[in-house]
């Protein structure tokens, strides 16, 4: 038998890795873009350890339980302003990370260095300071009474993505049709950057109460001082929105502290292990929910509306660990909680892809409905 020559095996790693290095360096000189991520597969809705669908047209407004739609998708006629319907009120204002006592700011770019610089490890990928200015949106609704206590939505990603666009239109319509309490919506800018080094994944990708204590802290006191409203205290009447790692962010503001949410929705949840940094107590990061976290746990008082696409996120970066695939982490997420006894909504669409506009277009005011289902509003 030929014995192996582990000298060789080290001489050859070390010139993979000089290589790679190399190549990534050579990306950096030429302010190159990393190269193309793959298209992700389509995952059949039958697919082994997808919890049974229910096909439906529209996601009943009050059933629990796990549905299919599409692969066509008609935009929610919510989402086109209708005269006469009251029209809330919008408050921009930015927030320095000079001022702020968590997060002054990261990122995984070095200093001088193109901004597309892709590092080659993300599992130990090398921080810099950097500031950063956060815009905030703040909606409140035309039926808000000066000095009551007003529901309160946090949205994240927002403005200028997905969340300023949409949500105070669908909020507008609702409200007035008394399909949702007469809340006020924040919508929160990430910090910049994504995923591990960054400061959007050390905001929405870590696992603790970090930033649900943030926005606490930090922003909802601003909205009342700018906007001259009282936000409820109720943890029951308030509500936490995302996207991707904004989904994750949103399910651990409540997992973390339900004193403060019970109401949550995801599209595309990061329910992977991409936390960064390490943390010794979730290894596998967000992957740790469905792994561990809800399986063994008493049940919490969180209510969830989830979604995912059939074209859903697939190892998009070098782990390939077995626990990158969002339509599994999803998949996991919805039967841990249906064996808990959670309240939750699980949408799985096909013909989509990650937070799919097509997607959200029709379904944000059916899953606005549904998590504010079982509301009663309270005196304070």
């Amino acid at each position: 038998m030929r014995k192996k020559n582990p000298l060789g095996n080290v001489w050859l790693l070390g010139l993979l890795a000089a290589v790679a290095a190399a190549g990534v360096l050579a990306g950096r000189v030429r302010g190159a873009e990393p190269p193309p991520r793959p298209q992700p597969p389509t995952r059949p809705p039958d697919a082994p350890g997808t919890p049974p669908l229910t096909p439906v047209g529209a996601v009943p407004a009050d059933a629990d339980g796990d549905f299919l739609i599409g692969p066509a998708y008609v935009r929610a006629v919510e989402l086109t302003p209708v005269d006469g319907v009251p029209k809330g009120t919008l408050h921009r204002f930015t927030m320095s990370s000079a001022d702020s006592k968590r997060y002054p700011g990261i990122t995984k770019v070095p200093p001088g260095e193109p901004a597309n610089f892709f590092p080659p490890d993300l599992a130990h990928v090398q921080v810099y300071p950097k500031p950063y200015l956060r815009a905030v949106t703040a909606y409140v609704p035309a039926q808000y009474v000066p000095g009551s206590s007003a529901p309160v939505i946090v949205s994240q990603d927002g403005p200028g993505g997905k969340g300023e666009s949409d949500l105070p239109v669908v909020l507008d319509n609702l409200i007035a049709r008394h399909r949702v309490p007469a809340m006020v919506a924040v919508m929160i800018q990430n910090g910049g950057g994504d995923a591990q080094g960054s400061e959007r994944g050390l905001e929405y990708d870590t696992m603790s109460g970090l930033y649900a204590e943030f926005v606490e802290s930090e922003v909802l006191p601003l909205v009342e001082a700018r906007c001259g409203v009282v936000l409820t205290k109720d943890p029951d009447g308030r509500a936490t929105m995302g996207g991707s790692s904004g989904g994750a962010a949103a399910f651990t503001m409540a997992w973390y502290h339900p004193e403060l949410y019970h109401r949550v929705i995801t599209y595309s949840g990061t329910y992977v292990n991409q936390a960064s940094p390490f943390n010794p107590e979730t290894p596998h990061g967000a992957w740790e929910y469905h792994e561990h976290l809800i399986p063994q746990s008493p049940r919490k008082p969180i209510r969830l509306w989830m979604e995912v696409g059939d074209r859903d996120n697939l190892n998009m970066n070098p782990l390939h660990d077995g626990m990158h695939d969002w339509v599994v982490a999803n998949n996991r997420m919805a039967i841990a909680l249906k064996a808990k006894g959670y309240h939750y909504q699980y949408v799985y669409c096909l013909n989509a892809g990650h937070t799919d506009h097509a997607v959200r277009a029709q379904t944000l005011p059916e899953a606005l409905e549904w998590v504010w289902k079982d509301y009663a509003a309270k005196e304070e």
